[in-house]
C-alpha cells in the first residue's frame, strides 16, 4: 500500500471536491506551504483524509466571519492556523470505521475539538469557551461549491479512510461512487446500472451518480 493510503489519498481535483474548497486555492496552499499533501508531496500529489478537515479548517479561520455574538471576526492569524493543523494530522483515523466516526470541529481560535458524549472537548480533555465552531465533517459551502459531508455523503454512501484509500462508496460494499458514474457517462441508463449490481439497493446507485455530479460541480464552479 502506498505510505499513508490507510489514512485517505486524493488527488488534487478529489481533495478540491470533497472538501469544497477551489481546486486552485488548493494548489496554492500546498506551494505555499501551508498545507502540504501528507500522502505524497511530488510528482502525483496525493492528500489525505485529515488534509480534506485541514483545506477546510484553513479556508474558514482565514476569512472575515461574524461570530453568533454579532461581533466582527477577522481572519485567524497564520500560526494559528498552523496549530490547528498540526493538530488535525495527529488525530486516530481508525477512529472512522463504515459505521461511523467522531464529529470534529475547530474554534476561531484554531482550536480542534472532538465531539463526545459530554460535548466538544480537546485532545487534552479541554473543554471549548468559544461557543463559534465549524464542524469538519458536515457538508462544507463557500461561495457556489459545496462540499460534501465527509462521513456520509448520501445516506447510503460511505467515505472511510482505511477503505478503498478514502473513496465515496456505497456502504458495506466496494463499489466506489466513480465506477457507478462513469458507466452512466457512458450512456447506461438507471435500469441497466441496477442490472450490474442486482446486490445493491437502487436507491444507492442513484445517489452515487448525484454525489459524483455534485464533486464535478464543486470543480467548474471553482474554476
Amino acid at each position: 500500500m502506498m505510505k499513508g493510503a490507510g489514512r485517505g489519498a486524493y488527488t488534487a481535483d478529489r481533495a478540491a471536491a470533497l472538501s469544497g474548497v477551489p481546486r486552485s486555492t488548493v494548489h496554492y496552499w500546498a506551494r505555499k506551504d501551508i498545507l502540504v499533501p501528507s500522502v505524497s508531496a511530488s510528482k502525483v500529489k496525493l492528500w489525505s483524509y485529515t488534509d480534506l478537515m485541514g483545506l477546510r479548517t484553513i479556508s474558514w479561520l482565514r476569512h472575515r466571519k461574524v461570530s453568533t455574538s454579532g461581533w466582527d471576526v477577522p481572519p485567524t492569524t497564520m500560526p494559528a492556523v498552523r496549530r490547528a493543523l498540526a493538530t488535525l494530522a495527529d488525530l486516530d483515523v481508525d477512529l472512522w470505521t463504515e459505521d461511523g466516526g467522531p464529529s470534529v470541529r475547530v474554534d476561531l481560535h484554531g482550536e480542534i475539538f472532538i465531539l463526545t458524549d459530554w460535548g466538544p472537548e480537546k485532545l487534552d480533555g479541554h473543554r471549548p469557551l468559544d461557543p463559534d465552531m465549524l464542524n469538519l465533517i458536515e457538508p462544507f459551502q463557500i461561495r457556489a461549491a459545496r462540499g460534501p459531508d465527509l462521513q456520509r455523503p448520501r445516506p447510503n454512501l460511505r467515505i472511510v479512510p482505511g477503505k478503498l484509500s478514502g473513496s465515496p462508496h456505497i456502504a458495506h460494499s466496494r463499489i466506489e461512487t466513480l465506477a457507478v458514474a462513469a458507466l452512466a457517462d457512458r450512456g447506461y441508463d438507471s435500469e441497466k446500472i441496477v442490472r450490474l449490481y442486482p446486490q445493491v439497493m437502487p436507491i444507492a446507485l442513484v445517489e452515487a451518480v448525484d454525489l459524483e455530479r455534485q464533486l464535478t460541480a464543486n470543480l467548474f464552479r471553482a474554476a
